[in-house]
């Protein structure tokens, strides 16, 4: 099996500080891998780095997507191959509605439009597409949002941060499904599967998007990896670091 994204000994810094250190990632193609970690272990910055935001500058190491070294390459660039995230705090854009950027999507993909027009139907997210992208927002409305865009463009690599902090039950079921929409390329055949990572400190979302495995995350490096349901169980009965010692513990078996 290919790889669709990997990560070789990257570091990272912002403003001068190194905030990611030798981190290593292989995501082959067609799988969902979840990260954990404590706040401020680095994970938003681990995202933003692979989407190619400037503020994160790598100092070492490479990037390389699809089979191509995408290190050098600004956002735009990766954009265009295929990379995308939905932000936990993405910014409001004033004099942007929904609207726009969703007619120009269905532009790129016309055969998209009839299955976009129904999530918006479905999700009662009509009422947003003539607002200014995020706009007086609840948490939930903006996941929503987020996602939409998401599913509109049609990514080859999808990152998901946060997708289910903050927002009640109601909405974090719709999110779940959109979630689910995203990830599998086909909804009538669920085994074909967008690639992507997805951050989240409950693990709710979860419950409609299998993860093929988790990354831990600590103090800005990946600990260790195993399987995403395991992982998220020993973190809420002994926290990271009891799961940590766990997968070490296998390793060297």
């Amino acid at each position: 099996m290919n790889n669709i994204l990997e990560i070789h000994d990257l570091n990272v810094t912002v403003r001068g500080d190194e905030i990611l250190n030798k981190i290593n990632i292989e995501v082959p193609e067609g799988e969902v891998h979840a990260i954990f970690g404590p706040n401020g272990s680095g994970k938003t910055s681990l995202m933003m780095t692979i989407m190619g935001f400037s503020d994160y500058k790598i100092t070492s190491g490479k990037i390389i997507f699809e089979g191509e070294d995408i290190t050098e390459l600004g956002l735009t660039e990766r954009a265009r191959k295929g990379i995308a995230v939905a932000q936990q705090r993405p910014p409001t854009i004033k004099g942007v509605r929904l609207r726009q950027v969703l007619d120009y999507a269905y532009a790129q993909n016309a055969a998209n439009a009839r299955e976009l027009e129904d999530l918006i139907t479905a999700n009662g997210m009509d009422k947003f597409l003539d607002r200014d992208i995020n706009d007086g927002l609840s948490g939930g409305e903006i996941r929503r949002v987020e996602l939409l865009q998401l599913l509109a463009t049609r990514p080859k690599f999808a990152m998901l941060d946060e997708p289910d902090s903050g927002v009640d039950i109601e909405a974090l079921e719709l999110i779940g499904e959109m979630a689910k929409r995203l990830f599998s390329i086909d909804i009538s055949h669920p085994a074909f599967r967008r690639s992507g990572l997805i951050i989240t400190h409950t693990g709710q979302i979860l419950e409609n998007v299998y993860a093929d495995k988790a990354h831990v995350m600590l103090d800005g490096t990946i600990e260790g990896c195993g399987n995403a349901q395991i992982v998220l169980d020993t973190i809420y009965d002994s926290g990271y670091s009891q799961c940590l010692t766990c997968i070490k513990r296998k390793v060297n078996q």
